[in-house]
């Protein structure tokens, strides 16, 4: 069973900066599709950015230019660089994992609240 796990959440404030880490436990690449999602309350789940190789990235717009999603394989880890947080980037954040046969796998979520 892949597991994965975020930390790097947290309380900031406009305008600041959190990295999010996601680790799995196996490896990131080798076909799969790695991805952030996002859960804001009342929300539904929507895409963040996503990740098809160290070099195949896409993003929403909404985060674009702010957000910068990256890996490292030989950490089997993702990460997610948020820079110029606004309070509409507050939700609940997802690591997500679509491997090479279209099975979803999702990690626990980390909080990330923006303050004004």
């Amino acid at each position: 069973q892949v597991q994965l796990v975020e930390s790097g959440g947290g309380l900031v404030q406009v305008g600041g900066a959190l990295r999010l880490s996601c680790t799995a436990s196996e490896s990131i690449f080798s076909g799969n599709v790695m991805g952030w999602y996002r859960q804001a309350p009342g929300k539904q789940r929507e895409l963040v950015a996503r990740m098809f190789s160290s070099s195949s990235t896409t993003y929403a717009d909404s985060v674009k230019g702010r957000f910068t999603i990256s890996g490292d394989n030989a950490k089997n880890t993702i990460y997610l660089q948020m820079n110029s947080l606004k309070p509409e980037d507050t939700a609940v954040y997802y690591c997500n994992k679509v491997d090479p046969w279209a099975r979803v796998y999702w990690g626990q979520g980390t909080q990330v609240t923006v303050s004004s």
